[in-house]
């Protein structure tokens, strides 16, 4: 499955940004920057200024329709945005879904090796890609310190696996002595979350500084949503939603006529 013409520039625009956040080393004067090459206007009359509501972490938007292959384009950004981060960076994302109905789709889409997406990731990744459920992670199934040093890690949750105040979130956050050895690798104890045990899942996802895939990410915009992005310590940010709320921080769109052009609209397979 090749990216179609509409597709290929969103990435292109991913890795436009990326390379003005490397260039400019601050995320809002890249986000300018890269408005500007454009020659869009930022500001009174224009597009919004960058939100920084995550402080310096990037965190930006793919705006698609419904049909549009958000999925794909996902699975497609992972390597530019892992190609533009140290190579000390651990290989990890932490893809977060708003319905059961989702989860369970992306799952079985990640896992099937003969399904697009993966086969994506697989090139990509050169075929050393797991895909993880919040089930296998808290049983640490596979999932060791030794395993994401040495692969892709996606690990599929709902946004209700990791708030707290959720009864399925709570797991998320209780001492877990099958995931006690990442302890002994943290890096950066003065992002650990405040009353919450070091062997938790989510003290080890903190630690592993994933990168963080928001799909349907308007249904994450409250406060509570905001502090779950900001407990998981993303390196990166990236939302995909057909309907971006106005602090969304876009960096593409795509206008429903390309998806006519190609024939996108009304295709089931895709997301």
């Amino acid at each position: 499955m090749e990216l179609k013409k509409y597709q290929k520039q969103v990435i292109k625009d991913l890795s436009e940004y990326l390379e003005l956040i490397d260039r400019e080393n601050d995320i809002v004067k890249a986000y300018r920057s890269f408005w500007a090459k454009k020659g869009a206007r930022i500001g009174e009359n224009g597009i919004k200024d960058y939100n920084m509501a995550l402080g310096d972490t990037p965190h930006i938007c793919f705006k698609v329709p419904t049909g549009g292959g958000k999925t794909f384009l996902a699975c497609a950004s992972v390597k530019p945005i892992l190609n533009s981060m140290p190579f000390t960076q651990t290989k990890i994302v932490t893809w977060l879904v708003p319905s059961t109905a989702i989860l369970e789709q992306t799952i079985q889409n990640l896992k099937n090796v003969d399904h697009p997406y993966r086969q994506k990731l697989d090139c990509d990744f050169g075929g050393r890609v797991e895909i993880y459920t919040k089930e296998q992670l808290l049983n640490a199934q596979n999932f060791s310190p030794s395993s994401v040093r040495e692969q892709l890690s996606i690990c599929i949750l709902s946004f209700d696996s990791l708030r707290s105040n959720k009864k399925d979130g709570r797991k998320m956050y209780q001492e877990n002595s099958s995931l006690a050895p990442f302890t002994n690798y943290y890096q950066s104890p003065e992002t650990l979350i405040d009353n919450v045990d070091n062997t938790s899942l989510m003290q080890v996802l903190n630690q592993l500084s994933p990168i963080v895939i928001v799909d349907e990410s308007h249904n994450a915009q409250s406060d509570l949503s905001v502090e779950m992005l900001k407990n998981l310590n993303p390196s990166f940010v990236l939302d995909l939603t057909a309907t971006p709320k106005d602090n969304s921080n876009i960096i593409s769109y795509v206008d429903a006529k390309e998806l006519k052009k190609e024939n996108k609209i009304g295709r089931a397979s895709c997301r």
